[in-house]
């Protein structure tokens, strides 16, 4: 199965990739790799879970969020790569985890992100990550998420 068509299966429509709201651009590709900026949980325009975990956020409400910025993450690096079945391998994943003193708990929080990935592509999907806890995340996200992937098919 195709990247495209377990994003159908699953019921996910890549959203448009946000416009930055800085100097950079939402991926950036270079030879055979795509890297997304950092990612926030913006759904339909909204941002998901802000606060901190655990305090404001729960951790399941952190994991929901690393999910939907994985995805916003995935259509920035689509758009780069020429699709998403041009993604040929996710080879890292970076999560920041906006927490409370004492929460050590931010490999579970990544794991939304990992598992929607793996869902998406399979053994493809399978990567490196750091998850990462943080005292403040833009508009004060939850989560935040940065994706590196590599690219099947050449630039031109």
């Amino acid at each position: 199965m195709t990247p495209s068509s377990n994003l159908k299966e699953l019921g996910i429509t890549l959203p448009t990739p946000a416009a930055p709201v800085g100097s950079y651009v939402p991926a950036i590709r270079t030879g055979n790799y795509a890297m997304c900026s950092g990612q926030l949980a913006f759904k339909n325009g909204k941002l998901q879970h802000t606060g901190k975990v655990p305090e404001t956020v729960s951790q399941e409400d952190a994991m929901k969020g690393a999910e939907i910025a994985a995805i916003n993450g995935i259509a920035a690096i689509a758009q780069a790569a020429g699709g998403i079945d041009n993604i040929a391998q996710i080879v890292r994943v970076c999560v920041y985890v906006g927490s409370n003193e004492g929460f050590t708990a931010q490999p579970t929080v990544a794991n939304g992100a990992s598992d929607i990935l793996a869902k998406i592509f399979g053994d493809k999907g399978r990567h490196a990550r750091a998850a990462v806890g943080v005292a403040e995340l833009p508009l004060g996200a939850a989560v935040e998420v940065e994706i590196l992937a590599e690219i099947a098919a050449p630039q031109t």
